[in-house]
């Protein structure tokens, strides 16, 4: 049996007959060559099927198949750095494709601009493009590299409670509830309170978890629900708490950068000012310090 492989790996088997499972994303018919770029959650592939090799049944399926379609596509895996748009530089060349599922009426996000409402209506399907894809692969890594640093210099993870008893920054930006027989209680706006409370026992510690402001949305990047990241720890003047920003910050591009080549290409990202982004950090304040025995960094990581 063909091994199964991903768009991660496929480098990993040139020469080899492979079967790449995935989602039809773009189809071009060249007179006796089909070009698919097929989806597969890890990133694109590219397929090329010939005339010449296959069935005349099976050309003419791959010919007119539907966007979106869900497919097993067996191919022998060959090295091609010299077309830009091949993904990787890796092509699958098809000897074979079998259907899962194909859909039954147009697929509605059609590769075409699309305005953002038509978008967020069918939220649930434009994570499948490129750029919402990306950015939520980036996304993750970014909470990963969030964690890791954090769990490495010393930093407890206490959660904190998402239905508190009263506000933790202000009264009007509540989404309140009722609690059983004991009245009102409240979304959490954060964990600051508790772990503030916190350190005290263990000294540095975070809490990582949804947060929720009840303020209407006044512009597209406002938002009522997102997860925030909240250090706190004890014994912490102003030069440590910037020396502390400065790795975590670094730390957390350096990761991006590392791991997420693709998905910052297909963003359009200028990596030359993340890959500046190294402490130290320019300062002109002097070494002013803060008597305050904890600090306090909100991350938001919008969804």
């Amino acid at each position: 049996m063909q091994p199964f492989v991903t768009a991660e790996n496929i480098k990993e088997h040139v020469g080899e007959e492979v079967v790449l499972r995935g989602w039809v994303y773009n189809r071009t018919h060249k007179g006796k060559l089909v070009f698919l770029l097929i989806r597969d959650g890890y990133g694109y592939v590219q397929c090329v099927a010939f005339e010449g090799d296959l069935d005349a049944e099976l050309f003419d399926t791959l010919a007119h198949i539907p966007q979106e379609t869900s497919v097993y596509v067996t191919g022998v895996v060959r090295a091609d750095d010299r077309a830009p748009g091949v993904p990787g530089g890796y092509e699958l060349g098809v000897t074979d494709l079998s259907i899962v599922q194909a859909p039954e009426d147009d697929y509605p996000i059609a590769l075409k601009e699309h305005g953002v409402d038509f978008l967020l209506d069918h939220r649930h399907l434009w994570l499948r493009m490129p750029s919402q894809w990306a950015v939520l692969r980036v996304r993750a890594t970014v909470i990963r590299a969030i964690r890791d640093w954090l769990d490495s210099n010393g930093f407890l993870n206490v959660d904190t409670p998402i239905i508190t008893p009263a506000a933790c920054e202000g009264t009007t930006t509540l989404f309140e509830t009722e609690y059983f027989d004991e009245g009102s209680a409240y979304l959490a706006q954060s964990g600051q309170l508790y772990n503030e409370a916190n350190i005290f026992a263990f000294g540095k510690v975070y809490c990582f978890g949804p947060t929720f402001r009840a303020e209407k949305s006044k512009t597209r990047r406002h938002l009522t629900e997102f997860w925030m990241v909240e250090p706190e720890m004890a014994f912490c003047d102003l030069d440590c708490l910037m020396e502390i920003e400065e790795s975590f910050i670094s730390a957390i591009v350096q990761r991006v950068l590392e791991e997420c080549e693709p998905e910052l290409a297909s963003l359009e990202r200028d990596l030359s000012a993340l890959e500046r982004i190294t402490p130290p950090f320019p300062t002109d304040f002097g070494t002013v310090r803060n008597s305050s025995t904890e600090f306090d960094i909100k991350l938001y990581a919008h969804r």
